[in-house]
């Protein structure tokens, strides 16, 4: 009995706030920052934004990356963005989907981008992470990696690790890992 009252009375609720429209659901303090932060995008020309599940879910989304330089010239790379809803005091939290040879992206797709870490500040937004992931490829880092193997072929045989990109991005084998083709 006590149910039906509560349902009796949500459904009442519901249609005197409607007004015959569907309810409108309140943004969260972080989408509206999110939203600010999309509106404001300034991405380089080599990289794209997209929402698979619509424009309604802005909380998650997908950039591509197409490095125009360095060692992973032609390819293109797909990272997914989940923002929770106290952001900007929480950086978001990036995987990239492609399967990429790199000294700072694991082969689970975890990144290692001080800004999405320990160096995250509320004063940053979407478009600093997209220019530190495009630094990532074209500027990789031996010195602080999360494929420990790929940082050491880059540091001590840079010709070895571009024939093992190339050979990676190509759809093939570095070592006993496969790679899809990404260009």
């Amino acid at each position: 009995m006590i149910k039906l009252f509560k349902v009796k009375e949500k459904q009442r609720e519901l249609a005197e706030n409607s007004n015959g429209r569907p309810p409108v659901k309140k943004q969260s303090a972080g989408e509206l920052r999110l939203h600010k932060d999309i509106s404001e995008l300034n991405l380089p020309k080599t990289c794209s934004i997209s929402f698979p599940n619509g424009k309604d879910d802005l909380m998650n989304f997908e950039v591509t990356i197409r490095p125009d330089d360095g060692y992973y010239l032609g390819g293109t790379f797909t990272f997914t963005f989940h923002i929770s809803s106290i952001y900007p005091h929480e950086a978001p939290k990036v995987k990239c989907k492609t399967k990429v040879y790199h000294p700072n992206i694991d082969l689970d797709g975890n990144v290692c981008l001080n800004i999405l870490r320990e160096d995250w500040k509320p004063v940053l937004n979407i478009n600093t992470i997209i220019y530190g992931l495009y630094h990532l490829f074209t500027e990789p880092n031996h010195e602080d990696p999360l494929n420990r193997e790929a940082a050491a072929v880059l540091r001590d045989n840079p010709k070895m690790f571009e024939s093992n990109v190339r050979r990676a991005m190509a759809g093939g084998y570095v070592g006993q890992t496969f790679f899809t083709r990404c260009i």
